[in-house]
């Protein structure tokens, strides 16, 4: 066992203070904000029954529309799979089927105990139709007391954090019940539709505020996701104007809900549960917000529910941003600390980092426990020695082949000699390969030494490097200890084996904002610098720190779906050659269906008539939510969202230059974040929020 020296000894000390803080804070229920309608008190009741009495080994047998109608406790079988278990509850579910058809016959005389029971659950005016109707919604309910419980021992390591970041983002603090809701607290969680960490983000939503791709997923990383989740209920709020519908959108998506409260003209969460339907607002949309409510007096007190329960402490963590690309080998035997102890403290970091198989890449936030360390983190990861540091990624184990690539150019980006590659793929003719051929690299282990230059030259101090005989962007790019990928781009070269000498490359970092060793230390918080505030009237409100509907675009509060007239509502970068084309018709039929003369403009959130005789609304919802999905995933694989900014419209403004040139945002995003502002008509004095935006950590490419 490790000496406890003053320096873990001190840091013991204030965990300590932490956790006796956090045992000590109640959450408060605001039913302002939070509204708990009377209506609705049933189905929170069923709810908190469902989280606080009912196991996991058993469930509740009940109606899928009053929920509150409950026919029986099922104690499930040990050691059923699966399909049986669901042929178990089919039977329970035709037992109590057969009993509400019959009593929808009429018959009330005569009555088996069981068929009494089942009908004393329902008010002595009942009809016969909607007994048959309830025969139609049977429904099971897993019970969730065990995992609930678990969840709130678990919630003591992360909800100071939680809370921390919603105050700072002027967020009230009974959203931290949320996880409880979406996961258990649990960081790891992943579920069937792709969902995944403490906060249940899909990959097409967590993309908009995080980095996710197949090396860093921060979905999984339940401090980063936290800013991410309140940045999207913030937006939420944005877009529905009440948290009950913010808090709806969580699960069924802004456009979804905006939509209810158009269909139903009012924003009334009670009658938006009771009386709405579509076929997209299902049992979970439906219910996500009642189990807030649950969630949160569960929370509020849960000794009334569990007695004193022990929850565990906040980790405290020390925080760098790594000064390269750095083997998680590497750095273990720096620290003295196992991998399993660094995967957890990092679990954005996905397998190919711990395999060996890539480099944790530069500028990343590595966190490692107060704990297990013997001495400041800033001091080891300075002391690492040059052969351990890396100018670039690991290369991928294969390359596709691209237009004008030569075998020559391919082996000199990867620094393979060009025999080792041709042997490799077997190529008797280094000079037919085709674009979009797959070639075969050498392995390359990411603590593997040979490849990469160890002294990195500091950056020019005006940020630019004029390009000189024999140069190449992949070797200018190693000389600089920057992703040539990052270079090319921030110089908007395209093909990047055409350089040419006196040309001058602006760097993609100013000079000094490289990723540096500066010491930090936090309870798991990433510190990011706040954006500047802009002049004039525009206001910055920076976001400290740095994705189920069938549409799954939960961020977004565009429709994209047919109303029942056949219309659509047209969105920004949609053309009648656009619907045509999902239409299987000609644009020409379009502009007939709608008086449009040839040429004439779409305004946006106007409605359009469709013509579905060659394909079905549901196959064109799909095409057009997949080309909107494309659009934004492509975008958000570039960007994150790290903040908004607040700007009033003066007089002669222009949206357009505004999106495009003040903030730097493509106009659909705009619309997004305004979904109540009419762009055509907008005049002096009206609001716009805007996001701020900064480039994603490029997925690492060689």
């Amino acid at each position: 066992m490790k000496f406890m020296n003053p320096y873990l000894r001190f840091a013991a000390f204030i965990s300590a203070l932490l956790l006796t803080a956090s045992l000590g804070q109640a959450m408060q229920r605001d039913p302002v904000l939070f509204a708990e309608p009377p209506g609705l008190e049933p189905d929170i009741q069923f709810w908190i029954r469902i989280y606080s009495e009912v196991e996991s080994r058993r469930g509740l047998l009940h109606d899928s529309r009053h929920i509150h109608v409950v026919y029986e406790e099922v104690d499930l079988p040990d050691g059923l799979s699966e399909a049986d278990r669901e042929k178990y509850l089919d039977r329970k579910k035709d037992h109590y089927r057969k009993i509400l058809k019959a009593l929808g016959k009429g018959g009330r005389e005569n009555l088996s105990s069981e068929e009494r029971r089942v009908l004393a659950l329902f008010p002595p005016d009942i009809s016969n139709k909607e007994l048959r109707a309830y025969a139609q919604r049977l429904r099971f309910q897993l019970g969730q007391a065990d995992r609930f419980q678990a969840g709130l021992v678990r919630s003591g390591a992360y909800t100071d954090h939680i809370r921390e970041t919603l105050e700072e983002m002027g967020l009230p603090a009974q959203l931290a019940v949320l996880p409880h809701v979406e996961s258990s607290f649990t960081p790891d969680a992943y579920s069937r539709v792709g969902a995944s960490g403490l906060w249940q983000f899909t990959r097409a939503t967590g993309g908009r505020f995080m980095r996710v791709d197949q090396i860093v997923d921060e979905r999984r990383d339940p401090y980063i996701a936290t800013t991410a989740a309140a940045s999207l209920l913030s937006q939420n709020l944005r877009a529905t104007g009440s948290w009950p519908l913010a808090i709806t959108a969580y699960n069924h998506g802004a456009s979804g809900v905006r939509r209810a409260t158009r269909k139903l003209g009012h924003r009334d969460i009670e009658r938006i549960v009771r009386d709405y339907r579509s076929r997209r607002f299902g049992f979970a949309s439906r219910n996500f917000y009642v189990e807030f409510l649950a969630a949160s007096r569960i929370v509020e007190k849960p000794e009334l529910y569990f007695g004193p329960l022990p929850t565990d402490s906040p980790i405290q963590f020390e925080t760098h941003a790594l000064p390269a690309y750095v083997s998680a080998e590497a750095l273990s035997h720096a620290l003295q600390v196992d991998l399993a102890s660094l995967k957890s403290a990092n679990p954005s970091l996905l397998s190919p980092i711990w395999k060996g198989q890539k480099r944790i890449p530069r500028g990343f936030e590595f966190k490692v426990p107060v704990a297990e360390l013997d001495q400041p983190l800033a001091k080891t990861l300075a002391s690492l020695p040059k052969s351990e540091l890396f100018a670039r990624q690991t290369r991928d184990s294969y390359h596709i082949v691209r237009r004008g690539e030569s075998l020559s150019l391919i082996a000199q980006r990867y620094r393979v000699p060009i025999r080792e590659l041709a042997s490799l793929n077997n190529l008797r003719d280094r000079n037919r390969i085709r674009v979009g051929q797959k070639l075969r690299l050498p392995i390359e282990h990411a603590s593997g030494r040979g490849t990469i230059k160890d002294e990195i030259a500091p950056l020019p101090d005006d940020g630019r490097y004029s390009v000189r005989s024999g140069d190449s962007l992949a070797e200018i790019a190693l000389r600089f200890g920057i992703d040539e990928q990052e270079l090319a781009q921030a110089n908007g070269i395209r093909n990047r084996d055409r350089i040419y000498i006196g040309q001058v490359l602006q760097f993609p970092y100013p000079p000094g904002m490289l990723p540096s060793l500066s010491s930090s230390s936090s309870p798991g918080a990433i510190a990011t610098k706040a954006p500047a505030k802009s002049a004039g009237k525009t206001e910055a409100k920076p976001i400290p720190g740095p994705s189920i509907p069938p549409i799954n675009l939960l961020a977004d509060p565009s429709d994209y779906l047919v109303a029942k007239d056949n219309t659509i509502e047209v969105q920004f970068g949609e053309t009648l050659g656009h619907y045509a084309e999902w239409l299987d018709i000609r644009a020409q039929r379009l502009r007939a269906l709608n008086g449009l003369g040839f040429g004439a403009a779409l305004p946006i959130h106007s409605r359009l008539s469709l013509d579905f005789s060659r394909v079905s609304p549901s196959l064109f919802e799909k095409q057009r939510s997949d080309y909107q999905r494309d659009v934004q995933e492509r975008y958000f694989s570039e960007q994150e969202i790290v903040g908004t900014v607040t700007h009033k419209l003066e007089r002669g403004d222009s949206i357009w230059i505004l999106a495009h040139q003040r903030f730097n945002i493509p106009l659909w995003l705009l619309q997004q974040y305004n979904p109540d502002v009419d762009f055509e008509t907008a005049s002096a004095g009206t609001e716009l929020i805007a996001p701020l935006l900064r480039k994603h950590d490029l997925p690492d490419t060689p």
